[in-house]
């Protein structure tokens, strides 16, 4: 029930994505300068509303504060529908994208609680599930797009609003197991409890900061997101000659091979050890990506247009190793008793992306022409790198948990181990 939620949701997401610039630029008139701030208020709000859903989740049921985030998003399509005034459209566009930002981080609470060691198969599972969303809510918003009326604009908002009173009624028969924001795997018994000491007083992620350095790291990490959406087709448009009727095979591309291909990947990279192992395959799917579009300005139509579609295969790889890294990992460092309010701060890391990556790649990367992507690329790699050696290093301090074999040769098995959540003479 909830995946079919999602995928309700998500197909209304798609419909507002495509359809939203045009419906501020050509229904309520707005220049270039105010659709950049409309845009980045409501980036900045999102970037607020991993860590306020977790925060919540803490105290309140994740069903019924998913369900109030549906209902908050419903609310603002309608108020779209009726204001012109720019303030006015500012808090309404913030609210709308931390609604969604928050809906996001308590969909991967509720899958994390239920799921438990099967979180990876269920996030695979998702992902291809809101890919197929997406695609359907792009596909219907160009109905109305080709219309082109202010009328068929309100309507594909309407649509958009229908879909979160669905979603919400869906999450509505959704069960939700005991212990609230407490995030567990379910006990043998089914009961879903609580572990041993849960009454004691349970860790702050911004006080760990070995958890915030994998935050931290996780933000770059996610620039795969900005490479296919932004970097891929301004490149291909302004430093290459490949023709532009190809950047729509990027997303075509891009969505089709999460579909087929998520599932493998996470059973490929199943567990905290296996995300790991992953993240050194990001680094250098991405590296290698980026080389590619650092060669396709050196050749005619034909050459540019394989390289950057090259490019686009292997942008869609690392997405697909990122999303079961930073998933997995976001889970198995953050300490059980405050897994809610932990994950609410990972959830950042790919709102801030969303709001920097794209500045990054046109401000710094495609600045620099071919040595910008190469410089990025080895970038990528070297975090990747990092990250991995960080997250093995709390993996093996993790009570209970056994060390890697890399760990292990580094660290004598005699060495005392951290509690997770310590945030107190960290390692980092």
């Amino acid at each position: 029930m909830m995946l079919l939620s999602q995928f309700v949701d998500r197909t209304g997401t798609g419909v507002w994505s495509a359809a939203s610039v045009l419906y501020f630029t050509f229904v309520r008139g707005l220049d270039a300068r105010q659709l950049g701030l409309l845009l980045g208020i409501g980036a900045v709000a999102g970037i607020a509303g991993s860590p306020l859903a977790g925060r919540a989740a803490e105290r309140l049921p994740v069903r019924d504060l998913l369900i109030t985030c549906h209902l908050l998003r419903l609310g603002t399509m309608a108020v779209l529908l009726v204001v012109d005034r720019f303030a006015v459209l500012l808090v309404v566009v913030a609210l709308t994208c931390l609604g969604e930002r928050a809906a996001k981080t308590l969909e991967m609470l509720f899958a994390t609680r239920v799921a438990g060691e099967h979180r990876g198969a269920y996030q695979a599972l998702f992902r291809s599930v809101a890919n197929a969303g997406y695609a359907l809510g792009a596909g219907l918003a160009a109905l109305g797009l080709a219309v082109g009326t202010a009328d068929a604009y309100r309507t594909l908002i309407v649509a958009n609003g229908l879909s979160f009173v669905l979603a919400a009624a869906l999450v509505r028969r959704t069960d939700e197991p005991a212990g609230h924001g407490l995030v567990v795997a379910r006990q043998p018994d089914g009961t879903g409890a609580e572990p041993d000491g849960a009454a004691v007083a349970a860790p702050s992620p911004w006080r760990d900061r070995g958890y915030l350095l994998f935050v931290l790291l996780d933000i770059p990490l996610n620039l795969d997101d900005s490479v296919l959406n932004v970097g891929l087709p301004l490149w291909l448009v302004h430093r290459t000659g490949a023709p532009p009727a190809l950047v729509p095979a990027f997303l075509v591309l891009n969505t089709v091979l999460v579909v087929v291909l998520q599932l493998r990947v996470s059973a490929w990279a199943e567990g905290p050890r296996g995300a790991v192992k992953a993240l050194r395959w990001y680094g250098l799917t991405l590296l290698t990506a980026c080389l590619l579009l650092a060669a396709a300005t050196g050749g005619g139509a034909l050459a540019a247009s394989a390289a950057l579609l090259a490019a686009a295969v292997l942008v869609t790889m690392a997405e697909l190793l990122r999303s079961v890294s930073s998933w997995e990992l976001a889970v198995s460092l953050a300490p059980p008793r405050a897994r809610a309010s932990y994950l609410g701060a990972a959830g950042m890391a790919q709102s801030v992306q969303k709001s920097l990556g794209p500045l990054l790649l046109t401000g710094v990367v495609m600045t620099a022409g071919p040595l910008g992507w190469v410089a990025l690329g080895g970038a990528a790699t070297g975090l990747g790198a990092l990250q991995r050696r960080a997250s093995l290093l709390r993996l093996a301090a993790a009570p209970g948990r056994p060390a890697a074999p890399e760990v292990e040769a580094a660290h004598p098995v005699q060495e005392v181990a951290q509690p997770v959540g310590q945030s107190t003479k960290s390692r980092w």
